[in-house]
């Protein structure tokens, strides 16, 4: 069953306190928060909701992409590993880093070796590893995991069940387009999802260029049985955009 979740940093602290955050998600029937610190996280467990993905290492710049990275992020996952398990979170985001030159063969390759590395780790743990794809041409430049074609390749060459993409519809829309079909054609490697409007990584509203809609008719027609989440930054009212999008994707799951 697909479930619903928001992005703690999209809202708290510059739009909303964190309590009025958690309760409202809760009340807007999300089933869980990700992105959060772990400060937070009794909070949103006493608002019954699930923490949903957390960091799996530093840094989003500096990334898997450089084996010098590589025992400094295999500790960092190793530790968040163990609290994963512990808190029972399904989920940590990974990053590629920054091209830096590096050709896109090579990134690959190394991200590859780096994620074999730790996956039967958290195959044991029941974490899937989220290796996310952000658009490389307003948010994140020189970011390389930039195109979906290049985060499966990654999956299929470190070919575990515990490694797979965080699709981010707003960076791949920016990147790529062709949203739905890349769904139906890549969905088998997609774990998680996340949403905002094109352009400004707003609401989803009639303001920006996705159908929403559509797109989560796609990823339920998909067999998706994870979390859509919801990573847009509200220019109005947050708490009447957080139910807005929570009743947009429920009326077409």
């Amino acid at each position: 069953m697909i479930r619903q979740s928001a992005s703690w940093w999209c809202f708290v602290p510059h739009r909303m306190k964190a309590k009025n955050f958690v309760r409202t998600a809760a009340d807007s029937g999300y089933a869980g928060v990700e992105l959060v610190d772990e400060a937070h996280w009794p909070l949103i467990r006493d608002h019954g909701l699930e923490i949903v993905v957390i960091f799996g290492h530093d840094t989003l710049n500096d990334g898997l992409n450089k084996r010098s990275n590589r025992d400094r992020i295999l500790r960092e996952l190793e530790a968040n590993l163990r609290m994963a398990e512990e808190w029972n979170i399904a989920n940590l985001v990974v990053f590629s880093g920054q091209r830096n030159g590096l050709a896109d063969d090579v990134g690959m390759q190394v991200c590859a070796e780096t994620l074999a590395a730790i996956a039967p780790k958290a195959e044991s743990a029941g974490v899937t590893l989220l290796l996310e794809l952000l658009n490389s041409k307003v948010n994140h430049p020189d970011y390389q995991c930039d195109r979906t074609a290049w985060g499966v390749e990654v999956c299929r060459m470190v070919d575990s069940p515990a490694v797979r993409l965080l699709y981010d519809i707003y960076h791949m829309q920016i990147m790529e387009g062709d949203i739905i079909q890349t769904i139906r054609d890549n969905h088998a490697w997609f774990s998680h999802y996340h949403t905002a409007g094109v352009p400004g990584r707003n609401e989803l509203n009639d303001d920006q260029e996705l159908n929403y809609a559509a797109i989560v008719r796609a990823i339920v027609a998909s067999g998706h049985e994870g979390y859509i989440g919801h990573e847009f930054i509200p220019l109005g009212d947050p708490a009447a955009a957080l139910r807005q999008a929570s009743a947009l994707t429920a009326a077409n799951l």
